[in-house]
Protein backbone atom coordinates (compact mmCIF):
# COMPACT_ATOMS: atom_id res chain seq x y z
CA UNK A 1 0.00 0.00 0.00
CA UNK A 2 1.12 3.39 -0.95
CA UNK A 3 1.47 5.92 1.63
CA UNK A 4 3.00 9.22 1.64
CA UNK A 5 3.15 11.40 5.13
CA UNK A 6 4.49 15.35 4.92
CA UNK A 7 6.26 17.19 7.54
CA UNK A 8 7.94 20.03 7.94
CA UNK A 9 4.77 22.76 7.48
CA UNK A 10 4.09 25.80 9.85
CA UNK A 11 3.59 29.55 10.78
CA UNK A 12 6.37 31.68 9.11
CA UNK A 13 6.38 35.48 8.61
CA UNK A 14 6.75 36.64 4.96
CA UNK A 15 10.24 36.95 3.66
CA UNK A 16 10.88 33.34 6.13
CA UNK A 17 11.97 29.90 4.67
CA UNK A 18 10.39 26.59 5.28
CA UNK A 19 11.49 22.89 4.13
CA UNK A 20 8.83 20.73 3.34
CA UNK A 21 9.64 16.52 3.72
CA UNK A 22 7.31 14.04 2.17
CA UNK A 23 8.26 10.04 3.00
CA UNK A 24 6.93 8.09 1.09
CA UNK A 25 6.80 3.66 1.10
CA UNK A 26 4.55 0.97 -0.28
CA UNK A 27 6.58 1.65 -3.92
CA UNK A 28 10.14 2.13 -5.85
CA UNK A 29 10.32 5.25 -5.00
CA UNK A 30 12.33 6.00 -7.78
CA UNK A 31 10.19 4.79 -10.43
CA UNK A 32 7.71 7.48 -10.84
CA UNK A 33 6.63 10.90 -11.07
CA UNK A 34 6.37 12.54 -7.92
CA UNK A 35 4.97 16.36 -7.17
CA UNK A 36 4.02 18.86 -4.45
CA UNK A 37 0.60 20.47 -4.63
CA UNK A 38 -1.21 22.90 -2.63
CA UNK A 39 -5.11 24.43 -1.56
CA UNK A 40 -5.24 27.79 -0.50
CA UNK A 41 -8.82 28.63 0.91
CA UNK A 42 -11.52 28.92 -1.63
CA UNK A 43 -9.35 28.12 -4.27
CA UNK A 44 -8.53 24.59 -6.50
CA UNK A 45 -5.53 22.27 -6.02
CA UNK A 46 -2.65 23.79 -7.91
CA UNK A 47 0.78 22.32 -8.75
CA UNK A 48 3.75 23.15 -7.42
CA UNK A 49 6.37 21.37 -8.11
CA UNK A 50 7.00 18.02 -9.82
CA UNK A 51 9.90 15.25 -10.27
CA UNK A 52 9.39 12.82 -13.00
CA UNK A 53 11.54 8.86 -12.20
CA UNK A 54 15.21 8.86 -12.82
CA UNK A 55 14.56 5.95 -15.56
CA UNK A 56 13.01 8.76 -18.05
CA UNK A 57 15.11 11.84 -17.25
CA UNK A 58 14.35 13.03 -14.07
CA UNK A 59 12.94 16.48 -15.25
CA UNK A 60 11.56 18.91 -12.91
CA UNK A 61 9.01 21.74 -13.17
CA UNK A 62 8.48 24.52 -11.26
CA UNK A 63 5.25 26.32 -10.95
CA UNK A 64 5.67 30.23 -12.16
CA UNK A 65 4.02 31.61 -9.19
CA UNK A 66 7.36 29.93 -7.13
CA UNK A 67 9.64 29.68 -9.70
CA UNK A 68 13.16 31.11 -7.98
CA UNK A 69 11.56 30.78 -4.58
CA UNK A 70 11.02 27.12 -4.30
CA UNK A 71 12.98 23.89 -5.15
CA UNK A 72 12.22 20.25 -5.54
CA UNK A 73 14.67 17.31 -4.70
CA UNK A 74 14.29 14.11 -3.76
CA UNK A 75 16.58 11.78 -1.62
CA UNK A 76 16.56 8.30 -2.88
CA UNK A 77 17.87 6.55 -0.47
CA UNK A 78 15.85 7.96 2.26
CA UNK A 79 12.68 7.92 -0.09
CA UNK A 80 11.78 11.88 0.48
CA UNK A 81 10.89 14.25 -1.56
CA UNK A 82 11.18 17.35 -0.12
CA UNK A 83 10.44 20.78 -1.37
CA UNK A 84 12.53 24.19 -0.19
CA UNK A 85 10.28 27.32 0.39
CA UNK A 86 12.47 30.35 0.45
CA UNK A 87 11.29 33.65 0.53
CA UNK A 88 7.98 33.62 1.42
CA UNK A 89 4.46 35.74 0.73
CA UNK A 90 1.34 35.71 2.31
CA UNK A 91 -0.11 34.32 -0.89
CA UNK A 92 1.71 31.10 0.03
CA UNK A 93 -0.85 30.21 2.82
CA UNK A 94 -1.94 26.44 1.67
CA UNK A 95 -2.05 23.31 2.78
CA UNK A 96 0.67 21.61 1.22
CA UNK A 97 0.40 17.64 -0.01
CA UNK A 98 2.75 15.08 -2.38
CA UNK A 99 1.77 13.21 -4.51
CA UNK A 100 2.93 10.12 -6.42
CA UNK A 101 1.24 9.02 -10.11
CA UNK A 102 1.88 5.81 -11.30
CA UNK A 103 3.30 6.97 -14.31
CA UNK A 104 6.91 7.57 -14.48
CA UNK A 105 7.00 10.74 -16.46
CA UNK A 106 5.00 13.95 -15.15
CA UNK A 107 5.33 15.06 -18.52
CA UNK A 108 4.41 12.94 -21.50
CA UNK A 109 3.56 15.59 -23.95
CA UNK A 110 2.20 18.08 -20.65
CA UNK A 111 1.98 18.07 -17.31
CA UNK A 112 -0.27 15.95 -15.75
CA UNK A 113 -1.60 18.07 -13.06
CA UNK A 114 -3.36 16.42 -9.86
CA UNK A 115 -5.57 14.22 -12.29
CA UNK A 116 -2.58 12.34 -13.43
CA UNK A 117 -1.72 11.37 -9.12
CA UNK A 118 -2.81 8.19 -7.89
CA UNK A 119 -1.63 8.82 -4.22
CA UNK A 120 -1.76 11.16 -2.26
CA UNK A 121 -0.57 12.55 1.38
CA UNK A 122 -2.86 14.25 4.08
CA UNK A 123 -1.01 17.73 4.10
CA UNK A 124 0.65 20.20 6.13
CA UNK A 125 -0.18 23.57 6.41
CA UNK A 126 1.53 26.38 5.74
CA UNK A 127 0.97 29.81 7.03
CA UNK A 128 2.75 33.01 5.77
CA UNK A 129 2.15 36.28 8.00
CA UNK A 130 2.76 39.58 6.98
Amino acid sequence: QVQLVESGGGSVQAGGSLRLSCTVSGYTFTDNCVAWFRQAPGKEREGVAAISASAVGGDTWIAASVKGRFTISQDNAKKTLNLQMNTLKPEDTAMYYCAASRWGSCFPGSWIGAKGMDAWGQGTLVTVSS
